[in-house]
């Protein structure tokens, strides 16, 4: 493991987490798996002491000094020959930025923390950057985005190794109510979107959070502000960054996504409680944005 200064609290609960799995499972078999730590740099200045032998999992931590790790030719070098010899490789925050300096991400698809995720995309052309999903895997190649998906990642490798039902006594020793899946929005609609200065268009958010059954057309939301569709369509594009039915089918997707995690309702009901026509439209949206069913999400979002 790679340890940088900021990103230290959530490793440790992160690799708690590997430990309370080593807990549950069966000890004493020659197959047994320990995990050990070893810390090639506590700050990147050091970073020619401690190198791991051999590892089966290489985890890179983010935060204060990653942009140092990054430049440093020495340690890079590490990372990539350590790649080789790893069965996972996996990064957490900004600690992307050193695995995509190594060369790790090229080709494949990799998130970050949303603040930075503008920025790995500049740098590394190659590497394809969403800034939506908590983790994402690609082959053998974990990224996660900031601070508290480390421990959502790591249920998600225990769950690999071991099982859902021992992912989910973790979960429960380390009092997580809910293990969250990779395709998770890192932030909701309503946390990522500016307020918008205009007072009409910040009515109609409010409007649209409380009313997502209701008629949210363009045409009736221009109605209802007292505008035309045009010029509505330009304040929701300059003020939230989309237009009013792109800003509306989010925010019902959002809206069923909460009532599924919350709630035992049919998938018409939750339809209907969201704005869809029906349980196919429901899916086809819900699918689009989150890349799994709803049912499948529910699934995935039910207490530990």
């Amino acid at each position: 493991m790679i340890l940088w200064q900021a990103q230290g609290a959530a490793l440790l609960v992160a690799l708690k987490a590997l430990g309370q799995s080593e807990l549950h499972g069966g000890c004493g078999g020659e197959d047994d798996q320990r995990v050990a730590v070893r810390v090639v740099a506590v700050q990147p200045r050091r970073s020619q002491a401690g190198l791991v032998q051999r590892p089966l999992r290489q985890l890179v931590s983010g935060g204060t000094g990653y942009e140092r790790a990054a430049s440093d030719t020495r340690l890079v070098g590490h990372v990539g020959r350590l790649a080789w010899e790893s069965r996972r490789v996996a990064s957490v925050c900004t600690g992307a930025g050193v695995l995509a300096a190594a060369g790790l991400l090229d080709g494949r698809r990799a998130t970050t923390h949303w603040r930075f995720a503008r920025l790995l995309a500049e740098r590394h052309p190659n590497v394809a950057v969403d800034p939506d999903p908590i983790y994402v895997r690609d082959g053998h190649v974990y990224t996660a985005a900031g601070v508290t998906s480390a421990l959502d990642l790591t249920l998600a490798l225990v769950q690999e190794d071991h099982g859902p039902e021992l992912a989910r006594q973790v979960a429960r020793d380390l009092v997580v109510y809910l293990q969250r899946p990779g395709n998770q929005a890192q932030m909701s609609l309503f946390t990522a979107t500016p307020s918008a200065p205009d007072d009409g268009v910040r009515a109609l958010v409010e409007h649209i959070a409380a009313h997502p059954d209701d008629d949210l057309t363009t045409a009736t939301l221009a109605a209802r502000a007292g505008v035309t569709p045009r010029h509505l369509t330009r304040l929701f594009t300059e003020q939230l960054g989309r237009a009013p039915g792109r800003y509306v089918r989010q925010a019902r997707t959002e809206a069923a996504a909460h009532v599924l995690a919350s709630t035992t309702l049919p998938m018409t009901s939750v339809a209907a409680r969201c704005g869809f026509g029906s349980a196919e439209a429901l899916r086809q949206a819900f699918t689009r944005r989150y890349g799994i069913s709803p049912s499948q999400y529910r699934a995935a979002m039910r207490p530990a």
